[in-house]
């Protein structure tokens, strides 16, 4: 979705940093070998995505949602040199599609790929993060929230993805959509939870940045 007129927005990703090469190959395959290949972060959002990571140089990062492992190695960009990457994803069928594309990148050894259901497996990572992507099922957005906050490190972020929802945030909200439901009560959420800083940006599909101050 377009939150600025198409000529603009063509405008500002071609003025912004270019789609490094190995990403470009991902893209590619995504779109030529798995279902729904609009889930990809893709060029723009990678490119916020890794200039945040790079900013916050993060030591150790966790990913809820990693889908063909677009958005991981984009965050991964920034991460220190003795740092981890955790990602986490219910699909087992795309877990080799993955670590094609991890082990092909500089961060291989770094990123730890999990599957399965992720409320499940954070409470066993025995890990705090300084910087979190949450990209999943949207039903799931405040419950995700509630147990990463503990493990988030004071001064890191969390990310969330599709805030906006295509717009559907500000329409009337229909009995079985239970995604919109949702992604209205996580924004309220991180609103009004005080242990936390939060800006949306009309990026893509919404994507809210989180600040656990120091």
């Amino acid at each position: 979705m377009h939150f600025i007129p198409e000529k603009l927005d063509d405008y500002v990703v071609k003025h912004s940093e270019d789609e490094p090469d190995l990403l470009q190959q991902l893209s590619r395959e995504t779109y030529q070998k798995i279902l729904q290949p609009r889930m990809l972060s893709g060029h723009y959002q990678g490119r916020i995505l890794s200039i945040i990571s790079k900013l916050t140089h993060p030591k150790n990062i966790l990913e809820i949602g990693t889908y063909t492992g677009y958005s991981a190695l984009c965050l991964a960009e920034g991460i220190q040199a003795s740092g981890e990457l955790h990602t986490i994803d219910i699909n087992e069928e795309l877990v080799d599609f993955q670590r094609k594309y991890f082990d092909k990148s500089g961060y291989g050894n770094q990123i730890f790929q999990h599957t399965g259901n992720a409320l499940n497996i954070i409470p066993d990572l025995d890990i705090n993060f300084d910087l979190v992507f949450i990209d999943a099922d949207k039903e799931n957005y405040p419950n995700y929230f509630n147990i990463v906050i503990d493990k988030l490190n004071p001064g890191g972020i969390i990310l969330s993805d599709n805030v906006l929802w295509s717009g559907k945030i500000l329409e009337e909200l229909q009995p079985d959509d239970t995604s919109t439901k949702a992604l209205l009560e996580y924004n309220i959420l991180l609103k009004n939870d005080n242990r936390i800083e939060t800006v949306v940006l009309p990026i893509r599909d919404g994507l809210t940045i989180s600040m656990k101050p120091k």
